[in-house]
């Protein structure tokens, strides 16, 4: 378990170095300038199972606040920290911004999941599988990215900060999309990963598989 920011502002972030949840509250985190303690960790280490009865990550702390459940994490650091608001809010965008997030981690995180298990516990048939349906999924789902600079939005949004993480390791599930077929999404990804905040968000590990798809300098 390494420490890698020294500046503190009440939040203690227990990540993995390179895991698309950990990496959806990195993030929020970077996108709203919010300074915290982080700690690179990984499922088996003794501090996480003492302190969070799933032993998952990420895990955000604050006073006496334990939160281990993403979706819970990134909205309670919106509603906590209110500057560059993520969330709607209003009730009926909110709880449409929810609903998308409640989707997309059964339809799409799962099949990430199955994708990124170590090669120890990998189960070929079910990556093949995983890669055909969210492959599909995504080439149908292209013209939602047509017509808004963000996931069906003007603005940046939560949806965002949990889509990029994902998008950026397609290549490393072994998910090629057709470049003229999914230009919007691949436009989408190209304005994403520039963004200042995501590159900030990413540990050395991140920048070092990813760096072909974004600007160091940004």
């Amino acid at each position: 378990m390494t420490l890698e920011n020294a500046q503190l502002q009440g939040i203690t972030l227990y990540s993995h170095a390179d895991d698309f949840r950990s990496h959806w509250i990195r993030y929020v985190l970077a996108e709203k300038q919010i300074k915290y303690q982080l700690i690179i960790a990984d499922e088996q280490d003794e501090d996480i199972a003492s302190l969070n009865p799933y032993n998952q990550l990420p895990m955000l702390i604050e006073n006496n606040l334990k939160l281990f459940n993403t979706a819970i994490i990134s909205e309670y650091v919106d509603d906590r920290y209110r500057q560059n608001k993520l969330y709607a809010d209003a009730p009926a965008p909110r709880a449409e911004q929810r609903q998308y997030i409640w989707r997309m981690e059964n339809d799409w995180l799962k099949l990430a999941d199955i994708m990124l298990r170590h090669p120890d516990t990998l189960d070929t048939k079910a990556k093949a599988a995983a890669q055909k349906k969210l492959r599909d999924t995504l080439i149908s789902l292209t013209p939602l990215f047509q017509h808004f600079p963000y996931f069906m939005s003007e603005n940046f949004t939560i949806l965002d900060c949990m889509l990029a993480p994902i998008f950026i390791r397609l290549k490393h599930m072994g998910i090629e999309l057709p470049a003229q077929q999914c230009r919007p999404i691949l436009l989408y990804c190209q304005r994403i990963f520039n963004r200042p905040a995501f590159v900030k968000s990413m540990t050395i590990q991140e920048k070092n598989r990813y760096s072909a798809f974004i600007n160091p300098s940004a």
